[in-house]
């Protein structure tokens, strides 16, 4: 059972780490979505949820308070929603804290970068065609829904992503896919590119990582669906495998032929 928490934050707007963004802003403490393959579990250790990652959501509701009001600080500075939630998870249906967080936002003229796997993002076209550099883009890890509803089963459909990022491209505002985390032999991002291409201006491209718990969460999700690829995938990641090597160099060659702007963004093993 999801326990939800309403909570006030001393601040909302945090410098990046990221290398394509200077601020992020998270309105939530956790998400719905329930991927398994999440690395944002690591913020439970700022947390006192016992809980498991997925299981709870703590909703800061002060969270739009908290954009100032007059500041040159953030002009034409990047703002990415969000690094380590989902802006438009479920719960932003009742909140409404990022249409709010938004609204505050666009008379201090950053640049604004939204990465979501919800199509409720739609909701919001009329406030993010008012800055005046903006993109959005949508996380797809497969084109089968059956494989999205195993690892990632409260985001929405496939469909509605592709058809949400044609509705962006419609309205004029620039599109990513960001294809991440590629599963293995199961993963078809060559697929995925060809099926978006005609509503996606650059693509960004992650390899599944497994450090930590993280690979527990993936041997669990193997165990229970694909148990075949047990195997394959400890040898990837455990052995001297150079598997991501030759898809790295795979997918610079496609894109270069397919002439596609792209990223890579892979773990390599040190």
């Amino acid at each position: 059972m999801l326990k939800i928490i309403e909570i006030r934050s001393s601040s909302i707007i945090t410098k990046s780490n990221l290398p394509e963004a200077d601020y992020v802003i998270n309105p939530y403490v956790g998400c719905m979505h329930r991927c398994f393959y999440c690395y944002a579990r690591f913020m439970k250790r700022f947390t006192n949820h016992k809980e498991d990652w997925g299981d709870f959501v703590d909703v800061k509701i002060n969270a739009p308070q908290l954009v100032p009001e007059k500041t040159q600080k953030y002009k034409g500075k990047e703002m990415f929603l969000s690094s380590v939630t989902d802006a438009y998870h479920p719960l932003e249906k009742k909140y409404e804290l990022t249409r709010k967080i938004l609204q505050k936002l666009i008379p201090l003229e950053p640049d604004l970068c939204i990465q979501t796997k919800s199509d409720l993002v739609l909701r919001d076209i009329d406030l993010i065609k008012q800055f005046e550099n903006r993109r959005v883009g949508f996380t797809i890890t497969t084109l089968d829904d059956g494989l999205r509803r195993e690892i990632e089963p409260f985001a929405s459909s496939v469909e509605n992503r592709v058809k949400a990022l044609e509705k962006l491209k419609e309205n004029g505002i620039p599109t990513y896919v960001f294809i991440g985390p590629i599963l293995p032999f199961l993963t078809d991002w060559k697929k995925i590119v060809l099926a978006t291409r005609h509503c996606t201006d650059h693509y960004m491209f992650e390899n599944l990582y497994v450090s930590g718990e993280l690979w527990k969460c993936t041997e669990n999700w193997l165990k229970k669906y694909h148990s075949n690829l047990l195997d394959d995938y400890r040898d990837i990641y455990f052995s001297d495998n150079k598997f991501w090597d030759k898809m790295e160099k795979e997918i610079e060659a496609f894109c270069r032929k397919q002439k596609i702007e792209c990223g890579i963004y892979f773990h390599h093993k040190k």
